[in-house]
């Protein structure tokens, strides 16, 4: 699928390269055939993703939300004609019958991102993970096999919930900046916090007991989806990005609560080589 005024590719119009450079690396690797599709999703993920970030008051956030779900309704007339994201995802709709449910559901799960609500319990985080995270890596198998996409549920629940606890971790000190927290509430309580104490930043011993075990907790989801058995091979692609939880995961078990103030993202090179990786040896 190309585009017919500049004949240029989804994954370069698309703008990926610059919202989402790890699922951008991954299209490269995944098939050429698939590739377009694959990339519409990534690019509409990075799309809802980084409302949050464009916008100063929910409101403006929720029009952004609305846009798409019009969009997916076929009630957005000529909202395409601008948007090559916008055209790139109903074709990928159309070409791989993706259940439009699921596209609706990310949007739905993203309502949460424009306020400062806080997680109630790790159960709130794992909802909002599998309608995200895991959902992404659904629709990307579907488009790649949909015959083997149908077994995986479970593996991709469960690495879908890993890779949200990693990018959560990751983006601590942003969220923390702006006021917001996803780590649940159940789980400061465990260690004596709460949520404006463990923004303060002040207590490092029961900071780090909280990252340790939100950390802690998606370790427990990355083996549980391990543990399911591999992917199919046809699927592989879907999953490269997954491959990259588990460092993220360790170094915060490690670093504790200096995660607030220093970033836990590896440099690019080393990222792209755990994704090379992933792909050649068919496992995340």
């Amino acid at each position: 699928m190309t585009d017919a005024k500049t004949g240029g590719g989804v994954l370069e119009l698309s703008g990926l390269r610059e919202t989402d450079r790890d699922r951008y690396l991954a299209c490269l690797l995944t098939p050429a055939d698939r590739r377009d599709a694959v990339a519409a999703l990534y690019a509409f993920n990075a799309e809802i993703a980084r409302i949050r970030d464009l916008v100063r008051e929910p409101l403006p956030g929720e029009v952004r939300l609305q846009y798409w779900r019009d969009l997916l309704a076929g009630a957005a007339h000529g909202a395409t004609e601008a948007n090559p994201i916008a055209a790139a995802l109903l074709a990928a709709i159309h070409h791989h019958h993706l259940p439009v449910s699921a596209l609706n559901g990310m949007l739905d799960a993203r309502v949460f991102d424009l306020y400062d609500d806080p997680m109630e319990a790790s159960a709130m985080f794992e909802g909002y993970a599998g309608e995200t995270a895991a959902a992404l890596i659904q629709l990307a198998s579907v488009v790649l096999d949909p015959e083997a996409a149908a077994g995986t549920a479970t593996v991709a629940g469960h690495a879908g919930v890993a890779q949200a606890i990693a990018g959560a971790l990751l983006l601590l000190p942003t969220h923390r900046a702006r006021g917001q927290l996803y780590l649940p509430l159940e789980i400061l309580s465990a260690v004596g916090l709460d949520r404006d104490s463990f923004l303060a930043g002040q207590d490092k011993v029961r900071i780090s007991a909280a990252v340790e075990a939100f950390a802690g907790l998606g370790r427990d989801h990355l083996r549980k989806a391990r543990d399911a058995g591999p992917p199919p091979r046809s699927l592989v692609p879907a999953y490269l990005t997954v491959a990259l939880a588990e460092g993220v995961l360790l170094a915060a078990q490690k670093r504790g609560a200096d995660v607030l103030d220093a970033g836990l993202r590896q440099p690019q090179w080393r990222r792209q080589l755990r994704m090379l990786s992933a792909s050649v040896k068919g496992s995340f």
